[in-house]
């Protein structure tokens, strides 16, 4: 990617408050404590924060309740905060609205996996030799470490794999401390893009090579060598051997992982995204930036919820317990993870494609052959989405919900 097309789609940031002609408008603001009056330019539908340090107060008598740098916004969980510009995805909660770089999620169906992640990072759509230099490119970065394959082997089976995760990240970075700015003395990747680039690559294999080590950690297969001519998630399983004991064929496997990881590639400024944006300031190396994503996503409350979802239905077990879960809910004794979203006021867009995902797959096998835990999410489901609590709280199912019952049918359907 060179600078030219780099820079293609960026836009430039909010002026700084200077009164440009180009503004939008301008927000007038009186003090009522003081009755000074302020004009702020409004960019893009934004003020500056920094514009509400002019506003002071003389109050002698409760001096430590104002700033010497005037006023502040109180902003808890930053939920209306822009912190930074970004062409890259665009939501709408009201009407339930998801683009990535000006597409809607539904016009990028049949797209492959690293066709998104090309499109997310570098602006565009690949040609057809552009996404092959990609998927080559991370395939022959696909290789173990042995301080690597040392750490994740020493973890017991049964451990949650995302702490196994966290770890092997660590040890990737400890393989490589020439990358790592504080151990060389200096900021690597401030202004060598094509370092940048090589690092998004890397960081693509890590992932791709650790999913399979764990997964073959637990079940104690072997791992098998990447296939340079394979895509990330073929070579996943591939690697992993996901597919050996599977009811269903590889292909459909890969066909729904394929599917759903383009529908979780990104979701605006999430608290992940926030966390790795945060450790990424402070010129740390992508690899720390993204084990700080890593962790902030695992949370119940974010990317946890998938787990927390399944570990709700693995406690119910069976059917005839789904309307007492219900039960609580309402009377507020528990919560339904997957139920419900922070900025979604209508259906999760994403939702309604991972349900069609979950139909497919779980298409191929006879309903009497279902094991009761996929019985168990598709009751809460059906009881939930007809429920008048939910409905007129306009509380849907999010794509947490349905993407726990995407792999707890992936799991099910692995058991012989």
């Amino acid at each position: 990617m060179d600078d030219a097309d780099r820079n293609a789609w960026l836009q430039s940031a909010i002026p700084a408050d200077s009164g440009d002609q180009k503004a939008e408008g301008f927000l007038s603001v009186k003090d009522s404590r003081t009755g000074a009056k302020y004009a702020f330019p409004i960019y893009r539908n934004a003020v500056h924060a920094l514009s509400f340090r002019q506003i002071t107060a003389d109050d002698r008598q409760n001096a430590s309740q104002h700033s010497k740098e005037g006023l502040r916004v109180f902003d808890p969980g930053f939920r209306n905060t822009a912190v930074k510009e970004s062409n890259i995805t665009y939501i709408n909660g009201k009407s339930g609205l998801l683009c990535y770089r000006g597409h809607t999620i539904n016009a990028l169906e049949g797209k492959t996996f690293e066709e998104i992640i090309y499109l997310l990072i570098w602006g565009t759509l690949p040609s057809q030799e552009q996404l092959q230099h990609l998927q080559r490119c991370i395939a022959e970065e696909c290789f173990v470490p042995q301080v690597v394959e040392t750490v994740v082997t020493s973890f017991p089976r049964n451990s949650p794999s995302v702490v196994i995760f966290i770890a092997a990240l660590s040890a990737f970075a400890a393989d490589r401390p020439d990358l790592l700015p504080s151990y060389v003395g200096r900021n690597l990747y401030g202004n060598d893009m094509k370092l940048v680039d090589e690092q998004i690559v890397r960081i693509l294999a890590v992932v791709t090579v650790t999913v399979s080590l764990i997964a073959c950690h637990k079940t104690g297969r072997p791992l098998k060598s990447a296939d340079v001519s394979a895509s990330m998630i073929e070579n996943i399983v591939h690697m992993g051997g996901l597919a050996e004991n599977s009811r269903v064929p590889a292909a459909t496997i890969i066909a729904t992982l394929q599917r759903l990881w383009i529908l979780y590639a990104d979701h605006e400024m999430t608290c992940s995204t926030a966390a790795f944006l945060h450790v990424a300031s402070t010129q740390a190396d992508p690899i720390s930036s993204f084990i700080a994503a890593v962790t902030a996503g695992y949370g119940p409350l974010h990317g946890g919820a998938i787990d927390t979802a399944y570990n709700v239905m693995r406690e119910v077990g069976t059917t005839d317990q789904v309307p007492e879960l219900i039960a609580k809910v309402k009377r507020k004794e528990c919560r339904l993870f997957g139920y419900g979203h922070r900025i979604y006021k209508a259906t999760d867009p994403r939702a309604e494609a991972i349900k069609e995902i979950l139909h497919d797959l779980t298409g191929e096998v006879p309903v009497n052959e279902w094991d009761p835990l996929l019985k168990v999410a598709f009751e809460i489901d059906r009881i939930a989405s007809s429920d008048d609590y939910f409905t007129a709280r306009k509380i849907f199912a999010n794509a947490d919900l349905y993407g726990s019952f995407v792999y707890t049918a992936l799991y099910v359907l692995s058991v012989p």
